[in-house]
């Protein structure tokens, strides 16, 4: 099949030959431009036929409207290839418009991504990045998901005398510190690569883990927690998810959700295990014997997750440069006059907003409707292990049929559903939250793993890190108050209270779907198509 450098280089060739750049009696069997031979033995019915293939098969990969040659009128073989033609010949309209076409293909910069030969798509290298960046997801994103199992523990322990409002600020901060922290991570990544990010990273989140375990006030939370570990948390998101986007491309959101399926097993362990060992040697060494199970977890990540190649760039000049090279890199104002970009991101930090306010809280909710808290723990544990199918699923569904946007549209209006027909009117009866937590722990395991897929399809690949990076700062302002209204919304912990809060993580979420039908509708328009 001809690829689409070879449209573009008969297209070049044509303009070239209408304008009186191409000699007389120039062949029509072999197009040279820029030094590169392309075969056009085919009868001519037969290139317009590959003409129209090629352009289609491209515009499904870069989720592009399909244009021109699907629309193609009938043009004689005479008008489109006969390259005899003297200097001035018309060409056409049929014919321009299907070459404007192909130049609006080749040069519209906001959804080009790349080469597909530039990736490997499989082999043991680039399934052993996948592993990594799964066993460094398991604390990064385990811990995210199970901070249920620590705020309903601290808060009736150690806070037991702080309003719930105030010691949702330890979580609002961990998590506004850890998208943060990716904006500086983004830029070091596009230029360095992820070791030394990944061995900065281990070291300030462990850190915070092992200082956790011996705080008593809420300020020690903050600093320990929320600033030490969502600091490392922040620094090892980006290479974890970049280094897998840089070995697939056609494969990207399968190898995406693979990876991110660790958050899932580790919010599985997690809860299960710090209920037993709560219990058994206390707050204190449970916490511990978290921080060295995470330090495991991410040494074989270090070891294993690498780019598939790391960036050729010149050394900084001066401290200075240096700067701001990272001030203007990492955080790019410019993305934002790209709406689909911006409708994307803001997709992504209403449904996460959602997703870790209902999270971290419903362990509290099963508790406050007479559940024992060895239920509430299992209930979390369910949650997340649903949401290992919940990744793996929607992500193979993306790839093999849908597309990254719809599913994401699919997925979290789905979640939001679930809370206002499931969650609110039957949260009294345990089996009827049994089957919320199931079904909501699916159906919100592809906002974690295919957020990055679809901020991936409308970016770079070169440009992924700093775009990633930028659309997490955003999430970072938006969960600064979103976990406090939550707590706020909760107040005393009364079943009305709560379900008003409900309302509220669905209203959330439903507005993550309306942006993402928005950007959806930016790049393809209202057409029933894979994207």
């Amino acid at each position: 099949m001809i690829d689409l450098a070879t449209v573009v280089l008969k297209r070049n060739f044509l303009s070239n030959k209408k304008s009186g750049n191409v000699a007389e009696g120039s062949s029509n069997e072999t197009v040279v431009a820029n030094g590169t031979a392309i075969g056009m033995e085919m009868e001519p019915d037969i290139v317009l036929k590959n003409l129209r293939q090629a352009e289609e098969d491209t515009n499904e990969d870069l989720g592009l409207a399909s244009t021109g040659f699907q629309k193609e009128a009938h043009v004689s073989n005479a008008e489109f290839f006969d390259l005899n033609k003297k200097p001035g010949a018309e060409i056409t309209e049929q014919t321009h418009e299907s070459q404007k076409s192909l130049i609006e293909v080749d040069t519209d910069d906001s959804l080009i991504l790349d080469n597909d030969r530039e990736f490997p798509d499989g082999g043991l290298r680039a399934w052993s990045v996948v592993f990594g960046s799964f066993m460094g997801l398991i604390p990064v994103f385990g811990v995210i998901n199970s901070l249920g199992a620590i705020e309903s523990y601290i808060s009736t322990h150690q806070l037991m005398n702080v309003s719930s409002s105030t010691v949702s600020w330890i979580f609002s901060i961990y998590l506004t510190i850890s998208f943060v922290s990716c904006i500086f991570a983004g830029g070091y990544f596009d230029r360095n690569g992820s070791t030394h990010l990944m061995i900065l990273g281990t070291l300030f989140y462990v850190g915070g883990i092992f200082g956790l375990a011996d705080c008593k006030d809420i300020y020690q939370f903050i600093l320990s927690f929320s600033v030490l570990s969502g600091t490392g948390t922040g620094i090892l998101m980006t290479p974890l998810v970049s280094a897998v986007a840089s070995w697939f491309l056609r494969r990207r959101a399968t190898a995406t959700s693979i990876a991110t399926t660790g958050g899932s097993v580790g919010g599985i362990i997690f809860p299960i295990m710090l209920r037993k060992l709560y219990v058994e040697i206390g707050f204190k060494w449970a916490i511990r014997v978290l921080g060295f199970i995470c330090l495991s977890c991410l040494v074989c990540s270090i070891a294993l997750t690498r780019e598939k190649s790391k960036p050729m760039v010149e050394p900084f000049k001066s401290k200075t440069e240096l700067i701001k090279w990272y001030l203007s890199s990492s955080f790019k104002l410019s993305y934002f006059t790209e709406m689909k970009f911006v409708f994307t991101t803001l997709g992504a930090s209403f449904a996460e907003s959602s997703l870790t306010t209902a999270a971290t809280y419903l362990s509290s909710y099963a508790i406050a409707r007479g559940n024992s808290e060895n239920v509430a723990y299992l209930m979390l544990t369910a949650y997340n292990a649903s949401g290992i199918l919940g990744r793996y699923v929607p992500g193979y569904i993306a790839d093999k049929f849908l597309g990254r946007f719809n599913v994401m549209i699919i997925t979290i209006s789905m979640s939001a559903l679930l809370c206002l027909v499931i969650w609110l009117p039957f949260g009294g009866s345990t089996g009827a939250l049994w089957a919320f937590a199931c079904t909501y722990g699916f159906f919100t395991g592809s906002i974690l793993s295919l957020t990055p897929v679809c901020i991936g399809q409308i970016s770079k690949t070169a440009d992924f890190g700093k775009r990633y990076a930028t659309a997490y700062f955003v999430e970072a302002l938006f969960n600064i108050p979103m976990l406090p209204i939550g707590g706020a919304i909760i107040g005393d912990r009364s079943v009305t209270h709560y379900n008003h809060f409900i309302i509220y993580v669905a209203l959330l979420m439903a507005a993550g779907a309306f942006c993402y039908a928005v950007s959806r509708y930016l790049c393809v328009g209202i057409r029933i198509k894979k994207f």
